[in-house]
């Protein structure tokens, strides 16, 4: 039997044991008389706190953006204002800073409340508002509010690009070993708005642990622009996959016949995804009779010379494993991903034979 075929026999979707960390907890979905507690700290909660300031201007005819809609208005304008010249509206930015500082910091705070969150000493935070200044002043001012609230618990900002992180992550998913003698690896990011393929070089001879990987290439998709069906997704992305392999062969990269993928949702064993699925391209996501990870092995069946192995889990697990190499310095650590909801996931390190040297790091920001 050849190891490609070996490892497809042992691969689980959505694995709780995986070779460096165990996963704790995922898509933990905390409910209050109003809904989804984590929707308190979406990107989209962000700009309902902006809206309600507004709405109080409005009232004196005194809103620095005019009749501009807030989830209208770009991350990069509201960094700017920030730093302006117009003291009002910088005020007005950082009122809505503040006030999402304190919902998200209340989320956090039920979430270590959590007994799968119990012990949490460190979470990393992603998604889109975290590439913003904004985004990082709203995760400082949660940070103090939660030490003030007697929480002994560290806030960073993931590491890498949340665009890259949704795919370096993925090397993270399988042993060591299926990645040995190979320069790089596919995977796959879906989401509510985009699909993300790339090439990830492992780096693994300089870096065994992953810390040095990197994305290579990337191919994205707007998805939410054309309202596409499931089918017409999944075809888009085996050939941004197929595009992608081709790219590998003419740089004479050595692929392994291995594609990570990461999707929102509870991701079954079998590679159906349970729910959460609903804000994905098309519909039916969560039909027993659809197997994301099956279809790409169908249309994909081998990478070189090897038959394809596909593994998934869930979108901010992925996200979060890219810091795994950075957090050898504690036990237990979450992250969470500011987007369209409040991804989440909570992780305990396994214990490995070797902590020393460029193994045990911090955060590395």
């Amino acid at each position: 039997m050849s190891s490609a075929s070996q490892a497809a026999q042992l691969i689980n979707h959505g694995a709780v044991q995986l070779p460096s960390v165990t996963i704790d907890s995922y898509n933990l979905e905390l409910r209050s008389k109003d809904g989804f507690l984590g929707d308190r700290a979406s990107r989209g909660a962000f700009f309902d706190k902006l809206e309600e300031i507004r709405v109080r201007l409005r009232k004196a005819g005194n809103d620095p953006f005019g009749k501009v809609p807030s989830k209208e208005i770009g991350k990069k304008q509201l960094d700017a204002m920030l730093v302006g010249e117009d003291k009002e509206a910088a005020v007005l930015v950082f009122g809505a800073v503040d006030a999402f500082s304190k919902e998200l910091s209340f989320v956090i705070g039920k979430f270590l409340a959590e007994k799968e969150w119990e012990g949490t000493e460190r979470i990393v935070v992603g998604g889109g508002l975290k590439e913003s200044r904004i985004g990082e002043l709203a995760m400082a001012s949660a940070g103090l509010n939660l030490k003030a609230e007697g929480f002994a618990i560290e806030l960073a900002p993931i590491r890498y690009h949340p665009d890259e992180a949704g795919l370096i992550g993925a090397a993270h998913l399988m042993p060591a070993w299926m990645l040995q003698g190979h320069d790089a690896i596919l995977a796959v990011d879906i989401g509510g708005s985009n699909i993300r393929a790339g090439i990830l070089i492992t780096n693994l001879a300089v870096a065994p642990d992953l810390s040095k990987a990197k994305l290579w290439k990337s191919d994205l998709w707007r998805h939410a622009e054309d309202e596409p069906g499931r089918g017409q997704a999944v075809d888009r992305l085996v050939d941004m996959l197929k595009s992608l392999i081709a790219k590998a062969g003419k740089e004479k990269l050595n692929l392994a016949p291995v594609i990570g993928v990461s999707c929102p949702g509870i991701i079954e064993r079998d590679g159906t995804i349970a729910r959460g699925g609903q804000n994905l391209p098309g519909s039916n996501w969560e039909s027993k009779r659809f197997n994301l990870p099956a279809t790409l092995q169908a249309a994909i069946p081998t990478i070189g010379d090897h038959q394809t192995v596909v593994i998934m889990h869930n979108d901010a697990v992925v996200q979060g494993l890219s810091q795994v190499p950075f957090m050898q310095d504690v036990k237990r650590w979450g992250v969470l991903t500011i987007g369209t909801g409040l991804g989440n996931a909570r992780y305990s390190n396994n214990e490995s034979e070797d902590k020393s040297g460029s193994q045990k790091k911090n955060d590395g920001n």
